[in-house]
C-alpha cells in the first residue's frame, strides 16, 4: 500500500475537504482519504501506485491549487487497523 501527502492550497472549511475527497474518491480506488483545511493537506491510502500527475490535475479540476505531492509506502499500525 502506498500513502500520499498532498499539499493543498484554498481550502477554508469542511465542504472544500468533501469537495477534494470526492473528487480523487471518483478518479482513484483509494483505500482511506482524509483532508484538513487548517493543516492544507490531504493524506490518501492506496493499494498500489497512481499516477500522480493525474492526481495533481484532478485536485486542480476542483479549483484548489496542489503545492507538492509526496509519497511513501504504507503500513498498518496497531492492532485495530492504521492510523492516518
Amino acid at each position: 500500500m502506498v500513502k500520499y501527502t498532498v499539499q493543498v492550497e484554498g481550502m477554508q472549511c469542511g465542504m472544500c475537504e468533501s469537495h477534494v475527497n470526492d473528487a480523487v474518491r471518483k478518479a482513484f480506488p483509494v483505500k482511506k482519504i482524509k483532508s484538513s483545511h487548517t493543516k492544507k493537506q490531504t493524506i490518501l491510502v492506496t493499494e498500489a501506485a497512481i499516477d500522480e500527475e493525474k492526481l495533481r490535475d484532478t485536485i486542480n479540476e476542483t479549483g484548489y491549487t496542489v503545492r507538492g505531492i509526496s509519497s511513501e509506502p504504507y503500513q498498518k499500525h496497531g492492532l485495530f487497523g492504521s492510523k492516518l
